[in-house]
């Protein structure tokens, strides 16, 4: 499977949407996967929304849990990559990161204050 590096500051707004869960690796026994060193893989919905378009949600997979990544911050994701995959007649593309942290409010605000927005 070929990954292709994501560049996420072309993505505009990165929101979470769902917070930080362990991804099940079999739904039967409930075991979460884990990576090659042993880090559970978490999941994170993220919107983003470019200028101009609908809001998507994609979910992402990151090693170890995201600390302060909470529903509703900004957040910032480090080493994105996507990966398009198939299985019989179903396909998509799934995103991984090497980290995903919480963009601190004053950095947050002042984003947003630059680009206009705000109440």
């Amino acid at each position: 499977m070929q990954s292709i590096p994501v560049d996420t500051s072309r993505l505009g707004v990165l929101r979470c949407a769902v917070g930080p869960e362990p991804k099940i690796a079999d739904f039967e026994t409930k075991q979460v996967k884990k990576d090659r060193d042993g880090n559970t893989i978490y999941t994170v919905g993220v919107t983003v929304r470019q200028d101009g378009r609908r809001v998507s949600v994609i979910e992402i997979a990151v090693p170890g849990e995201p600390k302060g990544v909470l529903e509703g911050t900004e957040v910032r994701i480090t080493g994105m990559e996507a990966f398009a995959w198939a299985m019989g007649d179903r396909h998509g593309i799934s995103f991984r990161a090497a980290a995903i942290t919480p963009v601190p409010a004053s950095a947050a605000t002042a984003g947003v204050a630059s680009k206009g927005g705000g109440a």
